[in-house]
């Protein structure tokens, strides 16, 4: 979708004007294209804590540069806080990042590995939160930073997560918190196609964010399963061809639906690995004026859909071990938003339905969702121009979002590499300036 205020902005009358009044710049970004290297430049790595030769490790496997001293030009900050104890240990933050911040290349990468904040080192490693968050409004020219923790005795399942935060796949993810535990986490014979011989199948796969995470997940390797409603079963045959997949069509509200999908994924796939819930509709209205209908069909599609098939799959046993569950939440779901209680309540609502059965998955089974910011899509070209293009400035990136960058984070999620990331929620909205 044309961004109308940058292409006002590029243009030479408005270049004099732009840093006088302070409007945000969207440098354009590194987006993830097949065969590219990890980095765009040599990575810096520092600190002295346990998951610093692990890091190093999965740099040096992904064909990155490695440095250990000052250069200029660096695709990548790495810095392992693990070890950070007390507030007087933060210090060793400003230490390393103070001299090399400026160097940092066009969509480079910050990324700052901890530890879950617990014990004697909770408040050290609780203050590296607001750390990476504050650090990742200073950044300019496309780059980013994140918070990765890592228990203890999961320094082998941060593979997955590490390169992820690190390429161009993560373009439109920032400042965000990943936890990594312990899980049963497996390396693909190809970062290229981590999917290789595993079966997706996603809801809601017919247009938008659908159709760009099925073809996502085939390129990966999947074969998909893209499942929609019957009346959109045009446009769903047209993305299953694309991506070399089946299309199934299907009401997820149905009374038969889950028991109908259970069948046949067993019948004709032998099970699944991964489940990616993306269905969803929008009835905006403001509470006092919205109907009874406008609220069911909602929480219908949206909530009670996921839960039902989620659980219909595990009680028949289709999702195979390894499974990956991948739920779609929404920064109003976080944040909330006038006009939306219904879909901010089921959003939310998805929030609790990964927390609450993370546990029961692991260790062999996982599920995390995504929370879209501002996604360029048919529904946002739709807005009114002020308030479409208050939306896209409105995160420390100063554009939308594609559904590519939403599909780039469910492939991480459901990679089988990323057995140790379970539970977690993260946001794809370029740092969004609401929600937490």
């Amino acid at each position: 979708m044309a961004d109308t205020l940058q292409q006002l902005l590029d243009s030479p009358p408005a270049r004099a004007v732009i840093t006088r009044l302070g409007v945000p710049e969207a440098t354009p970004l590194r987006r993830y294209e097949p065969g590219q290297p990890l980095l765009d430049g040599p990575a810096l790595v520092g600190g002295g804590g346990r998951l610093r030769a692990a890091a190093e490790r999965i740099l040096a496997d992904a064909g990155a540069e490695i440095r250990d001293a000052e250069a200029g030009g660096q695709g990548a900050l790495v810095f392992d806080a693990s070890d950070l104890a007390s507030p007087a240990d933060l210090r060793r933050l400003y230490e390393f990042f103070h001299p090399v911040l400026r160097r940092l290349r066009p969509s480079g990468r910050v990324v700052v590995l901890g530890a879950p904040p617990e014990g004697g080192a909770a408040v050290a490693q609780r203050a590296l939160e607001g750390f990476v968050r504050s650090l990742a409004k200073e950044l300019r020219r496309g780059a980013t930073a994140q918070l990765v923790r890592v228990a203890e005795g999961a320094e082998d399942d941060l593979d997955a997560t590490l390169r992820f935060v690190l390429s161009a796949r993560s373009a439109y993810v920032d400042a965000q918190t990943v936890c990594v535990g312990p899980g049963e986490s497996t390396a693909p014979d190809d970062w290229e196609r981590p999917l290789a011989g595993r079966v997706a199948v996603v809801t809601g796969a017919s247009r938008g964010i659908g159709a760009a995470i099925a073809e996502t997940l085939a390129r990966d390797g999947a074969e998909v399963v893209c499942l929609d409603v019957p009346v959109q079963g045009a446009a769903l045959a047209r993305v299953a061809n694309d991506v070399g997949g089946s299309a199934l069509q299907l009401d997820v509200t149905a009374v038969d639906a889950a028991d109908s999908l259970r069948s046949h994924l067993l019948e004709r796939h032998g099970g699944v690995d991964v489940v990616v819930h993306n269905a969803g509709i929008t009835r905006d209205r403001t509470l006092a004026r919205m109907s009874e209908a406008e609220w069911d069909v909602l929480m219908a599609v949206n909530l009670a859909a996921p839960q039902r098939l989620t659980e219909a799959l595990l009680e028949g046993d289709a999702l195979r071990a390894g499974g990956r569950v991948v739920c779609v939440s929404s920064m109003s779901g976080i944040a909330g938003n006038r006009g939306q209680v219904n879909y901010a309540a089921s959003k939310a609502g998805i929030i609790g339905l990964v927390q609450a059965l993370a546990p029961v998955l692991a260790p062999t089974r996982t599920i995390n969702a995504v929370a879209p910011g501002f996604i360029e899509t048919e529904m946002t070209a739709a807005m009114p121009f002020f308030t479409r293009e208050a939306g896209r400035r409105m995160n420390s990136l100063a554009q939308g979002g594609r559904p590519v960058d939403v599909a780039e984070t469910i492939a991480w999620m459901a990679s089988p590499a990323s057995g140790g990331v379970n539970g977690n929620v993260v946001r794809v909205c370029g740092q969004n300036l609401l929600g937490a």
